[in-house]
């Protein structure tokens, strides 16, 4: 076991990550500079059990595996696939290390994504490209209308 003062970086670019002696549990430091608990957040009955800890993260995998799997189905079918895909990854997150850093990496990289997209450069420039998209679409619209007419594929009249 890792005493409390041994660090180890995650990732480049992360922060510095603690192992706690009793628990096992990795710390880190988040933003307002209060330490966040990685690692299981099973009931301390459940941790204390060795066998029903393992069942418990068997089912946690078990759950976070199907939502996961209802999600990717949802990426060709009718469905909001990247949430629920999200969904299942914070299932997981309840109970396994690689999954809450993963799920930190991915809030991270979302927010940095929002930020960039409210710079008001980038938004000037989304406009534009979305006036002048709209424009040529319209173009092409009436060019088909003036050339071909419309004409629907039913016939009311008869």
């Amino acid at each position: 076991m890792k005493a409390e003062s041994d660090e180890r970086s995650v990732s480049a670019g992360t922060a510095p990550v603690t192992t706690a002696p009793a628990t096992g549990d990795v710390t880190a430091p988040e933003q307002e500079g209060e330490e966040r608990v990685l690692g299981s957040r099973a009931p301390a009955f459940i941790k204390a059990r060795r066998t029903l800890h393992l069942s418990w993260q068997v089912g946690v995998f078990v759950v976070g595996l199907a939502v996961v799997a209802a999600g990717v189905a949802m990426l060709v079918l009718p469905g909001p696939g990247w949430v629920v895909i999200f969904a299942g990854l914070a299932i997981w997150a309840t109970e396994f290390v690689w999954a809450q850093l993963v799920l930190r990496w991915t809030k991270r990289k979302v927010t940095e994504a929002a930020q960039r997209a409210l710079d008001p450069k980038v938004r000037r420039r989304n406009i534009i490209l979305t006036s002048v998209g709209l424009v040529i679409m319209a173009a092409l619209v009436g060019f088909y209308l003036w050339k071909y007419g419309l004409v629907m594929p039913w016939k009311i009249g008869e």
